[in-house]
C-alpha cells in the first residue's frame, strides 16, 4: 500500500502554558476529502500552520507522500505538490481574473531566465483559461478581481491554488463569507476537481452543512486534541461531538 498523501504524527504545540495542539495524529489517503472541525480555540488553525511550516511544532512530524516535511517553508511544500487557500483572500484586486491565475501559475513553472526573457504570460494563458472555464468564470475572465463579489473572488482564489496541479490542497474556511448560491458553486467545483484529478483535500471549516456535504471523513478537535473521527453520518450522531461542539443544535 502506498504512503498516505499526508501523515501527521504526534504533533503538539504550546504557547506559554497553553497547549494549543496536543499529540495529534492522522493520515489522509489519496483522493480523500478530510474535514477538520471544532469550536473556536480548538487548535485547528495552529495545527494547519504546523502542517504548512508556518509554525514549528514542539513535537511530532509531518510527512507528504512519505517524505518528512516538518517545518518546511511554503515555497518548498509547493514544489512537492502542496497547495493551500487562506481565510483571507490572496487575490490581487487591481488585476484581472486571468492575470491573477497566470501569476499563480508563474510561481510554479519555468526558470528565472524563462520568466525574464520568455513571453509575459510564461506560456500559461491556455492553462489559465482552462482553469477559468473549470471554475465557470469565463464571463469574468477580463474583469478586475476587486470588482467581483466575495464569493466570486473565492472561486478565483481556488482556481489560483489549483494552477500548479497540486496533489494535496489545504483549504482554510473556504465557505467563510460566501452566500448560499456561490457556496453551492464552490462545493460543486471542488467535488468535481477531486473526482477528475484525484486531488486530496484537507478542509478547515465552521459551516457545518458545507463540510458535512463536501467531506468523506471528518476529524473533530476540542482543546487541541482529537475527540472524534468518522464519516459525516458518524459525526452527526456522536454524542461527544454534540456535547462538546455542536451543542445539540
Amino acid at each position: 500500500m502506498s504512503a498516505p498523501v499526508l501523515s501527521v504524527r504526534n504533533i503538539s504545540r504550546s504557547f506559554g502554558g497553553i497547549r494549543a495542539v496536543r499529540d495529534v495524529s492522522f493520515d489522509v489517503q489519496k483522493g480523500e476529502i478530510l474535514g477538520l472541525i471544532g469550536p473556536n480555540g480548538s487548535g485547528k488553525s495552529t495545527l494547519f500552520n504546523c502542517i504548512l511550516g508556518q509554525l514549528p511544532p514542539d513535537a511530532g512530524r509531518v510527512e507528504v507522500n512519505g517524505k518528512t516535511v516538518t517545518g518546511m517553508r511554503a515555497s518548498s511544500l509547493n514544489r512537492l505538490g502542496v497547495g493551500r487557500t487562506f481565510q483571507q483572500l490572496s487575490v490581487f484586486p487591481q488585476m484581472t481574473v486571468l492575470d491573477n491565475i497566470i501569476l499563480a501559475g508563474q510561481e510554479h513553472h519555468g526558470t528565472m531566465a524563462s520568466r525574464l526573457f520568455g513571453p509575459s504570460d510564461a506560456g500559461l494563458t491556455e492553462a489559465a483559461d482552462q482553469m477559468i472555464a473549470f471554475f465557470r468564470l469565463t464571463h469574468l475572465r477580463d474583469t478586475i478581481a476587486g470588482s467581483l463579489s466575495f464569493g466570486q473572488q473565492k472561486l478565483v482564489d481556488a482556481a489560483m491554488a489549483f494552477m500548479a496541479g497540486p496533489s494535496l490542497v489545504l483549504l482554510d474556511e473556504p465557505a467563510g463569507g460566501v452566500n448560499l448560491t456561490m457556496l453551492g458553486s464552490l462545493k460543486e467545483r471542488l467535488t468535481a476537481y477531486n473526482a477528475e484529478h484525484g486531488t486530496t483535500f484537507v478542509v478547515i471549516e465552521h459551516n457545518m452543512e458545507f463540510v458535512m456535504s463536501l467531506c468523506t471523513r471528518i476529524i473533530v478537535l476540542a482543546e487541541g486534541a482529537i475527540i472524534a473521527e468518522g464519516t459525516p453520518e458518524d459525526i452527526r450522531s456522536n454524542q461527544t461531538v454534540i456535547d462538546a461542539y455542536l451543542g445539540g443544535g
